[in-house]
């Protein structure tokens, strides 16, 4: 009798302690929606590309072009955080040598307030695209010679996807 009043126990706390659980998931989750109801919806028809010279001479600006395509039928937007759209305020590109050291980020850190505001999101007409150039120098210490890989890592914030990724050579004169 004893071991089942312990087991009873033990089971009834078990359970009450999963309710709360349940609980605080489900107040999580209609955050999260919250979250997401502000900010654009990642969609397939709404994604960048990165171009760059194959071959930069040390000294000359490592410029890369930004572009964002929308395929669809509809105006798409974008936030613009993360993304070249706006002055150099985060790290939103992984640059890496050909040994793989990632390349030290020397550009600002913005500290946002949650959600974006309306002012933070860029339109992008159906079937058309926009672009913008970055010099890398300005925000990344590439100071070798090297092949370079660029990958960007703003997906989460801007909510554009990419896949690819671009290299280039950073060669003497």
């Amino acid at each position: 009798m004893k071991n089942y009043k312990i087991i009873l126990s033990a089971t009834l706390l078990t359970l009450s302690a999963c309710s709360v659980n349940k609980v605080k998931n489900t107040s999580a989750g209609s955050d999260s929606a919250k979250n997401q109801s502000s900010a654009p919806a990642v969609s397939a028809s709404l994604f960048a590309k990165m171009q760059i010279k194959p071959a930069v001479k040390i000294g000359d600006a490592v410029e890369l072009k930004f572009t964002v395509y929308n395929d669809a039928d509809t105006a798409r937007q974008f936030c613009k955080w993360h993304t070249p759209f706006e002055p150099l305020m985060s790290k939103y590109l992984d640059v890496k040598d050909a040994s793989g050291q990632e390349m030290q980020y020397k550009g600002a850190m913005a500290k946002r307030i949650m959600p974006p505001p309306a002012s933070s999101y860029v339109k992008v007409n159906p079937k058309d695209s926009l672009s913008t150039t970055i010099d890398l120098l300005k925000a990344y210490d590439i100071t070798k010679p090297s092949k370079y890989t660029i990958v960007y890592v703003g997906q989460n914030m801007s909510g554009l996807t990419m896949k690819d990724s671009v290299e280039f050579v950073y060669e003497g004169k």
